[in-house]
């Protein structure tokens, strides 16, 4: 990856860090078999135990609208992990999925962060109370998740790590995130998860989360943030 704090983007120059201004974002998570979760995860990483023998799989959905990289929706299959051999190490989210339905973000983050991003077919749908994220690839029914929408929490800017892999290299990615309008629930309460028949629903099928209560779910109105600098570990 180069040193240049700038990169030419499909003619554009996306300027690190990359700024998001305004995003709704809303997140499932569940707890799953780690040995399973470890399959879905390079070797470069290991997914840290919440329990013995389990791990945290977060499902995210992120509908953002001002934004460097531009106006897009997005869904992400998260796990959470430390480099391999590390247990000193800062704990951080590996994406292991992320549709976006444009091409300019799924060709910039793949290329500064390392971030598995592909083009796809995204819905977002709003109610008073709610919000629920449609995803289809190849024409076939991935997931449909909705989160209880609302609050008036907030949360101030701070700092996070994450791990991707760049051209089979392990690296770490700092980012910032903060929010306002927010709640955070306990338990399943007004989370509903529908999986389709794709490869991939069959994998979240597999590791148990259609038939799990969420350990919580969050959402955030105007979520925002940046994404910085990607170094090799």
């Amino acid at each position: 990856m180069s040193d240049s704090e700038s990169f030419e983007i499909q003619g554009r120059t996306v300027t690190i860090p990359a700024v998001v201004r305004d995003a709704s974002s809303g997140t499932a998570m569940y707890m799953v078999d780690a040995a399973a979760a470890q399959k879905l995860v390079p070797d470069a990483f290991e997914v840290v135990e919440a329990a013995p023998g389990q791990t945290q799989l977060t499902l995210v959905i992120v509908d953002y609208r001002d934004n460097d990289l531009g106006d897009y929706d997005e869904v992400g299959i998260v796990f959470f992990v430390r480099p391999a051999g590390r247990p000193e190490a800062e704990m951080g989210s590996y994406i292991y999925k992320l549709p976006v339905n444009q091409g300019f973000t799924c060709e910039a983050g793949f290329r500064i962060w390392g971030f598995p991003k592909t083009v796809e077919e995204i819905e977002f749908r709003y109610a008073d109370a709610s919000a629920t994220c449609k995803l289809t690839m190849d024409g076939r029914h991935v997931l449909t998740l909705t989160v209880p929408r609302g609050g008036d929490g907030s949360t101030p800017d701070s700092a996070a790590v994450g791990y991707t892999m760049i051209e089979g290299i392990a690296h770490q990615n700092e980012f910032i995130r903060g929010g306002s309008g927010e709640q955070t629930i306990p338990g399943g309460e007004g989370v509903t998860l529908e999986l389709g028949d794709h490869p991939i629903a069959d994998e979240l099928r597999s590791l148990g989360v259609e038939s799990a209560a969420p350990l919580l779910s969050n959402w955030s109105e105007h979520m925002r943030g940046s994404f910085g600098k990607s170094e090799k570990l």
